[in-house]
């Protein structure tokens, strides 16, 4: 694993160890930030269900100014904490061990947006249209902002969800989907 573009290009990343997170290929990284950047100017990136870090990361490589990394598990934020550290921007980051709904009520009580919103959950245990209402019920996505789902390629999201329309959809092999939904303000 390790950064596709930007600054970090090339470096590598530790994986979260055991079998309770699944990395998310280079291949699919490269084509969803090629949809919502490729390189930002700044903003805020929120990384719910983080794993390593990597996406979240990765949004730094290309040029958001600060990122929010939730996990519930322990492994997890400790190996995005090693991460973080490795490649010199943990000044940069938040990291947070959390249940993702809990995490979007802290974030929205502090009056956070974000102007990018990666959501990876295990397949199969997160419902995302009760994920994406929470985050519009919050208003923790910016005007224009993404929000970028990985999901198992079964999964069919909505065209719009409240304020956000789908930009893209597409499968990546026989697992993966990814929906792009950006905020549209009607």
């Amino acid at each position: 694993m390790r950064v596709v573009a930007g600054l970090h290009k090339g470096r590598k990343l530790k994986a979260v160890s055991g079998s309770t997170t699944r990395p998310t290929a280079d291949k699919v990284k490269e084509a969803v930030f090629q949809v919502m950047g490729p390189f930002f100017s700044g903003g805020k990136v929120l990384d719910l269900f983080a794993g390593s870090g990597a996406l979240g990361i990765e949004a730094l490589s290309r040029g958001m100014e600060s990122a929010f990394f939730i996990d519930k598990q322990s492994k997890a934020i400790h190996t995005i904490h090693d991460n973080l550290k490795s490649l010199s921007i943990a000044d940069q980051a938040e990291v947070y061990r959390n249940d993702a709904f809990r995490a979007l009520q802290l974030l929205s009580k502090r009056q956070l947006q974000f102007d990018l919103i990666l959501l990876d959950p295990p397949y199969g245990h997160v419902d995302l249209i009760k994920l994406l209402n929470e985050i519009s019920r919050h208003l923790l996505l910016k005007e224009n902002g993404f929000i970028f789902c990985e999901h198992d390629y079964s999964v069919k999201l909505p065209q719009s969800i409240n304020s956000y329309q789908i930009l893209k959809q597409s499968n990546y092999g026989d697992t993966i989907g990814v929906t792009i939904y950006q905020e549209t303000m009607e």
